[in-house]
C-alpha cells in the first residue's frame, strides 16, 4: 500500500514538473520572441520572463531534492545538499519576489486613487518595482547567511558530547524555520495588501459607475478583476507551498517519512506549475499564444 502511494505521488511529481516547465518555457519564449520582433520589452513582460526563468530553476531544484531524499539518499552528500539548498534559496527568492513585484506593478497601473503619493508611485511604477526587487536582496543575503552559518555549525555536529550535539541540532532547526518564516511572510503580506488595495479601487470604481448610471460593465472593471484573479491565485497557491515547505522541514527533522516528503513536493510543484498557467491565462498575449499553440497541436494530431 505504501509503495503504491509512493508510486502515485512520484508520477504526480513528474507530471507537474513537465507541465510547469512547459508553462514557464512558453512564457519566456513568447516574450523573448516578441522582444526580438519589437526591439523592446515592457516592464510587465520583463518581470514575467524573469519569473518564468526563476521558476524553471525552482522546478529542477525541487525535482532533484525529491530524487535525492527519497530515491537515492547516498547521492545527497554534504556538498550536493549545500549546492541544492543554496540553489533553492536563490530560485525561491526570485520566484517569490518577482511575483510580488508583478502584483505591485498591476496595482500601480490599474488602481485609481486620488492620493498624491499614490499618483507619484503610479508615475514611477518601473522605478518602484526595481526598488522592491533591490530591497528584497536584503532578505536573500540574510537567508544565505543563515544557510552558511548552519552549514558551518553542522560540520561540527559530531564533535563533543551527545547532549551538546542535540542542543546544537535543535538550535539549527529552530533558526532555519524562524528565518524561513520571516523571509516568506513579508512578501506574502505585501501581496495580500496589494489584493486589498485592488479590491478597494474596484469598489470605488463600481460606486462611481453606479452614480453616473453607466452600469457595471466596462474595460476598467475587467482589468481589475483579471489582476485580482492573478493575485488571489498566487496567494492561495503560495499559502499551500508555504505549508508544504514547513511540513517538509518538520518531517526531515522528525519522522523522515518518504511518503510525507514526496507529498510535500507535489504541493510545492503545484505552486510552481499551475500558477504559471494562471499567469498565461491572465495575459492577453500569452493567452492568445497558448490558444494558437493548442489549435495547431490539435490540427497536427488530426493529420497524424
Amino acid at each position: 500500500m505504501k509503495s503504491s502511494l509512493l508510486s502515485i505521488l512520484s508520477i504526480l511529481v513528474i507530471a507537474e514538473f513537465f507541465l510547469g516547465n512547459f508553462a514557464n518555457v512558453f512564457i519566456a519564449l513568447v516574450n523573448v520572441i516578441d522582444w526580438v520582433k519589437k526591439k523592446k520589452l515592457s516592464c510587465a513582460d520583463g518581470i514575467l520572463t524573469a519569473l518564468a526563468v526563476s521558476r524553471i530553476g525552482l522546478l529542477w531544484v525541487i525535482l532533484l531534492n525529491s530524487y535525492a531524499t527519497v530515491f537515492n539518499p547516498a547521492f545527497y552528500t554534504l556538498e550536493v545538499r549545500t549546492i541544492v539548498y543554496t540553489a533553492w534559496v536563490v530560485s525561491n527568492h526570485f520566484s517569490l519576489w518577482l511575483t510580488v513585484s508583478l502584483s505591485i506593478f498591476y496595482l500601480l497601473k490599474i488602481a485609481n486613487f486620488s492620493s498624491l503619493f499614490f499618483l507619484h508611485l503610479k508615475w514611477k511604477a518601473r522605478r518602484v518595482v526595481l526598488m522592491v526587487l533591490v530591497g528584497s536582496l536584503v532578505f536573500l543575503v540574510c537567508h544565505l547567511a543563515d544557510v552558511s552559518l548552519k552549514l558551518k555549525m553542522g560540520k561540527n555536529d559530531n564533535e563533543g558530547n551527545i547532549t551538546w550535539v542535540n542542543k546544537l541540532q535543535h538550535i539549527l532547526r529552530l533558526s532555519d524555520m524562524t528565518v524561513f518564516t520571516i523571509v516568506q511572510i513579508t512578501p506574502f503580506a505585501m501581496s495580500l495588501m496589494t489584493l486589498l488595495l485592488l479590491l478597494s479601487s474596484l469598489w470605488k470604481h463600481l460606486k462611481k459607475m453606479q452614480l453616473s448610471g453607466k452600469g457595471s460593465q466596462d474595460a476598467s472593471i475587467k482589468v481589475h478583476v483579471r489582476a485580482m484573479q492573478t493575485v488571489i491565485s498566487f496567494i492561495l497557491f503560495y499559502f499551500i507551498y508555504f505549508l508544504a515547505r514547513m511540513a517538509s522541514m518538520w518531517n526531515s527533522n522528525t519522522l523522515e517519512d518518504n511518503s510525507v516528503a514526496i507529498f510535500c513536493r507535489v504541493l510545492e510543484l503545484l505552486y510552481c506549475s499551475f500558477h504559471s498557467f494562471v499567469l498565461i491565462w491572465g495575459n492577453k498575449k500569452l493567452r492568445q499564444g497558448i490558444l494558437s499553440f493548442l489549435s495547431q497541436l490539435k490540427c497536427w494530431l488530426k493529420m497524424n
